[in-house]
């Protein structure tokens, strides 16, 4: 349940162009600071800098092993055979509710306060997977907002019965419809292609299609699914994740495909791989596309990295792709807020008069710099509210302990 916040001024905070400004807040949003009444409530902020709140575009919620032990990662020769291992890691993990939930405070406590999250789908899962994920959304639902996109994991054609099931998980909630490689995994495009289109058709939603397919076997799937696009008029709905492709084919190629994907309105995710050449972002931007970030996979079987940290990731994106000016480091920011708030829809997200006033303080000197080294230390402010942060195990320790021996900050 959201608390009235009463109005308050936040002084001099440096904004993401380092230039310093005034925040005022009145009912949750944000408003002229000459509004505000001369007894409203002053919170210093003395050069802190202030950042629109992250967005993740893309992460697994069912998958992560955050709040258990530590799973020492198992290599596999094959994606069936990870798939396999991870089945396995995952019936001997924590439930799902409880790991879901456990990633969805860590990211909050980054600062992030929407995402999109693929929940898997198939028939050895069922919806088991789906209602555990939405149950541990439901107690955060005023604090994450989360788009829950139906993952058909294990194929569509190649998991007999997925078809159905992702049909009753769009009746029962879930916000978008998934594919997945439709050449590689199921093979067949267009029968793939019929089933998520249809779906989407049917219940009014979104689609976000997994795409790891390489090089011109990738380029032709994208292609498809620009066609796809446009015949059913899902311009602006559509957006593939990973798109690998990319990245692997020459730069002439890669730009007529971006000239296709901009006329047909779909997004492009990355989450840029450590492992893996991926979507060239300066380019994709340059011809119209619009590419938004995610964490993708955080400590699960398929990788031991990451942390939800939405702030760490578009270092990860800047550092990958080679952004060594303010305004490219600008743009890897950009891809964990504002251009992540749009593919998921969020209704008057930012910094403007009007917007909820939403926001994270960290202590930079402006957007690159916070980019280039993410600080760690930060304090979320949601709807005017600031939030209340966890102590973390040593910040817990050391007080105590100095209080003990008798020694003083």
């Amino acid at each position: 349940m959201r608390t009235a916040v009463a109005p308050r001024l936040f002084r001099n905070a440096v904004l993401k162009d380092g230039q310093i400004g005034d925040l005022a807040v009145s009912d949750g949003r944000f408003v002229e600071p000459a509004s505000l009444a001369a007894d409203a409530a002053v919170i210093e902020l003395s050069g802190l800098l202030v950042l629109p709140a992250f967005v993740d575009g893309h992460i697994h919620l069912d998958k992560s092993f955050v709040g258990g032990d530590w799973c020492p990662h198992r290599p596999a020769a094959s994606l069936g055979e990870r798939l396999n291992i991870e089945k396995q890691m995952l019936a001997e993990a924590l439930p799902i509710t409880d790991r879901a939930e456990a990633l969805l405070a860590q990211a909050h406590g980054f600062g992030t306060i929407a995402m999109r999250s693929h929940v898997g789908i198939d028939a050895s899962l069922g919806l088991d997977t789906l209602h555990a994920v939405m149950a541990a959304c439901e107690p955060w639902k005023d604090r994450i907002h989360v788009e829950i996109v139906a993952f058909p994991q294990a194929g569509i054609l190649a998991s007999p019965g997925t078809a159905d099931l992702l049909d009753a998980a769009l009746r029962e909630g879930a916000d978008v419809v998934g594919g997945l490689d439709p050449s590689a995994f199921d093979g067949d495009a267009d029968a793939h292609l019929v089933v998520v289109f249809g779906l989407a058709e049917r219940h009014g939603v979104k689609i976000d299609i997994h795409l790891h397919e390489p090089g011109p076997q990738g380029i032709v799937q994208l292609h498809r699914i620009a066609a796809w696009t446009t015949a059913i008029g899902m311009q602006g709905k559509v957006v593939v994740s990973h798109a690998y492709a990319l990245g692997d084919v020459a730069p002439d190629q890669a730009a007529r495909t971006a000239d296709i994907l901009a006329a047909a309105g779909i997004a492009i995710m990355t989450n840029a791989p450590g492992n893996r050449a991926f979507p060239p972002i300066k380019m994709l931007r340059a011809a119209g596309v619009r590419v938004f970030a995610g964490n993708d996979n955080v400590r699960d079987a398929w990788w031991p990295y990451g942390d939800a940290d939405m702030l760490g990731r578009a270092m990860m994106i800047g550092y990958r792709s080679g952004f060594f000016s303010d305004e490219d480091l600008g743009t890897a920011l950009d891809m964990a807020t504002t251009h992540a708030a749009s593919v998921v829809g969020l209704d008057r997200y930012g910094m403007a008069i009007g917007d909820e006033a939403t926001f994270v303080i960290v202590d930079a000197a402006n957007a690159a710099a916070a980019v280039a080294a993410p600080p760690r230390a930060r304090r979320l402010v949601q709807r005017g509210a600031i939030v209340p942060s966890t102590p973390s195990r040593l910040e817990a320790l050391f007080p105590h302990y100095q209080t003990q021996q008798g020694y003083r900050p």
